[in-house]
């Protein structure tokens, strides 16, 4: 288990630091920043961070990364959300459907994709939650039909984000009906701008708006087929063990803490102050843990276990961080519209999804259940 970073690891984050404190990209941070409901266009500054060589540092050259590790990959995940990037876009483009392709992918969709994701000059969602499915991906609905050399694709997807601004969509499908509940699922990467393809905002009130994706008889290609046709669900599962590392959702515990800490007086924080060196500590740990998942996957180990444990503690820390905050006597009043109090009227509104998205924390429990259960097995 690490506590520590390496002197490497020190001067790389020094100069990511650096780079994100130019005039240029705190001008593009604020251009990007949501204010009074509006989504803005996050694009531009996704190119401005593409053009700086810092969203996918860690994919080889060949495909537009630097050839870091992945560790050096996390720091820079760190880094952007420290400086006020918002991370949608990166999480869903760089750390799920890119990783995903680089895993999955032959060299010519790598070719063909990767290195226009690390420039920022395309995006991509995921496309698995259905209507009646939730967060059993088993139960999905749509599906792919052969057609020709191809496929055509229908059913529905809910709760995507950022969907009318990304240009892809990485969409889990049917393409044997009738195989078995995990058998006979592929995965494609869809063209949106394709027809057949409706995208429409579903009604919320987080400020990210949650996207439905209508796909009628939508045409892929052969060639948008990632991995072996009929065999998606041991792709999914690994994906999503790589998708849980919880450093995403720790990233927002440790900003909305810090939040609301700008918004008590000097007397309000020592009444709190126990309460806050529980979150502080809290947050240790849930750092601790998310970096162990992290140099297990640089090393090449996939542990789901490590994963839903780093999932559930970040995701349950971060809403509870956010319901805290939001009980504050006074504090979020008094504070007005300044940028912490901004910040966790975003977090309370938030808040309640972390622990459905990426999968739920019940379905989490469950998976360090059946572990646990099968090491007593063993043991007995």
């Amino acid at each position: 288990m690490r506590y520590g970073f390496t002197e490497d690891q020190e001067r790389f984050r020094a100069d990511v630091r650096k780079a994100l404190r130019s005039a240029e990209v705190r001008a593009a941070v604020a251009e990007a920043t949501a204010a009074d409901g509006v989504e803005p266009d996050q694009r531009p500054l996704y190119r401005l961070l593409g053009g700086l060589g810092l969203l996918a540092v860690h994919w080889p050259a060949e495909f537009g990364g630097a050839g870091r590790p992945l560790t050096d990959a996390a720091i820079v995940a760190e880094e952007l959300v420290r400086a006020g990037v918002p991370d949608t876009l990166h999480v869903n483009t760089i750390q799920i459907v890119g990783q995903f392709l680089l895993m999955a992918g032959d060299d010519e969709q790598k070719r063909r994709h990767l290195p226009a994701l690390a420039r920022g000059e395309r995006f991509a969602s995921v496309l698995y939650t259905e209507p009646d499915a939730g967060s059993d991906l088993g139960a999905l609905r749509t599906v792919a039909e052969p057609d020709g050399d191809g496929y055509r694709i229908t059913g529905t997807k809910v709760f995507s984000l950022k969907t009318r601004f990304v240009h892809h969509g990485l969409c889990a499908a049917r393409t044997t009906p009738g195989a078995g509940k995990y058998q006979g699922i592929s995965l494609f990467l869809v063209d949106l701008a394709a027809p057949g393809v409706t995208v429409s905002v579903i009604p919320g009130v987080s400020d990210e708006q949650f996207h439905q994706v209508d796909l009628d008889a939508v045409p892929v290609s052969g060639a948008d087929l990632i991995g072996p046709r009929d065999q998606g669900w041991p792709l999914l599962n690994e994906a999503l063990a790589i998708e849980r590392t919880g450093l995403d959702y720790f990233l927002k515990a440790e900003h909305w803490l810090d939040a609301a800490l700008e918004t008590l007086l000097d007397r309000e924080a020592d009444h709190y102050l126990e309460q806050i060196g529980r979150w502080d500590g809290a947050l240790a740990a849930d750092h601790v843990l998310a970096w162990e998942v992290l140099t297990g996957l640089a090393a090449g180990r996939v542990d789901p276990v490590a994963a839903a444990v780093a999932k559930y503690h970040s995701s349950e820390l971060a809403q509870s961080i956010a319901i805290w905050a939001a009980g504050l006597p006074d504090a979020r009043q008094r504070a007005g519209r300044t940028r912490a109090a901004v910040t966790l009227d975003s977090a309370y509104r938030e808040a309640p999804g972390l622990t459905l998205s990426a999968g739920t924390s019940e379905v989490m429990l469950q998976i360090m259940a059946t572990a646990f259960d099968s090491i007593g097995q063993e043991r007995r």
